[in-house]
């Protein structure tokens, strides 16, 4: 499956090395752009400078789990230099080459689309994301721990959002016995909150639910813990916002107000780097096959 295939890894963090190593270990040639600063290099892994030139031969392009930013600059913990993809750097890209990244911005998605680059965005399927809220929902839990005086046990605990994430962390907070409830705007997640034994409101009434709110935990990537909420809150309490940046939080107006607010996207990553690589590595081999397998009834 991976077998001889180029794979170009460009950029990224401590969840990327999880990846490269399965790749090694599949029997591909793996080049690695970004890593220059990565103080264990890999054996059989050869470093490489951002070039047309390399992506010439390459059957997989690996990016970073946010992709690429709207100006194409890609983040890597493991190089000092400035990596930017340019639309040189996609249209030398092979016909049948794919591009994987956790999500992708306009920026990217059009530079794939305008040269018929296949591009999966692995955070888009159900299967990574639940997998994902697990790290997530533990690096959440060690968040509240380490901001509160107080037990989760007992406390009031808001959880915006039904989600993939928002489920596993009711139901986690629920089962060590935080009174938890739940904001949402679905009826079809207020009824599976109230089947998991869990109070469920909606968003709208956010505000009446903060007064009593120890912790609030918002998984919603939208402005909802707006100024007017948030002078519903006690002053002491914690909000871990989930979502990713720009986050859910007027932080300026919970700075103002004293209260505690912490964005905190990319969990897996920071807590469990090396679980969410596998997870990553597992899901591009899967979709590796079945774009194999597609290729292969293609006439």
């Amino acid at each position: 499956m991976l077998a001889g295939k180029h794979a170009v890894f460009l950029g990224g963090d401590a969840r990327q090395l999880e990846v490269i190593k399965s790749f090694i270990e599949a029997g591909a040639k793996v080049s690695l752009i970004g890593y220059d600063n990565l103080q264990s290099p890999f054996s059989g892994a050869s470093q490489r400078d951002l070039s047309p030139k390399v992506l010439e031969s390459a059957d997989i392009l690996v990016l970073p789990i946010v992709g690429t930013d709207d100006e194409g600059n890609v983040q890597s913990v493991f190089t000092s230099k400035q990596l930017t993809i340019t639309e040189e750097h996609i249209a030398a890209l092979p016909e049948k080459a794919v591009v994987f990244a956790g999500m992708a911005r306009p920026y990217l998605r059009d530079l794939c689309g305008r040269h018929q680059v296949r591009l999966f965005e692995l955070l888009e399927r159900d299967d990574v994301a639940i997998y994902n809220s697990i790290p997530t929902t533990e690096g959440a839990l060690m968040m509240a721990i380490q901001h509160t005086d107080f037990t989760i046990h007992g406390s009031v605990c808001l959880v915006l959002g039904l989600g993939r994430c928002g489920m596993s962390l009711a139901r986690t907070l629920h089962a060590i016995g935080a009174k938890v409830r739940v904001g949402v705007r679905q009826s079809a997640h207020k009824a599976r909150a109230t089947e998991m034994g869990m109070e469920a409101f909606d968003l709208a009434e956010l505000g009446e639910h903060m007064r009593e709110a120890d912790i609030v935990f918002n998984t919603v990537p939208a402005l909802v813990l707006t100024a007017q909420v948030l002078s519903r809150a006690r002053h002491d309490v914690v909000i871990i916002d989930l979502a990713s940046k720009p986050g859910g939080v007027d932080y300026a107006f919970a700075e103002k107000r004293g209260i505690k607010a912490i964005l905190a996207p990319s969990l897996p990553g920071i807590v469990a780097p090396k679980t969410a690589g596998r997870i990553l590595a597992r899901t591009i081999m899967e979709l590796m096959e079945e774009n194999s397998r597609e290729e292969g009834l293609t006439p």
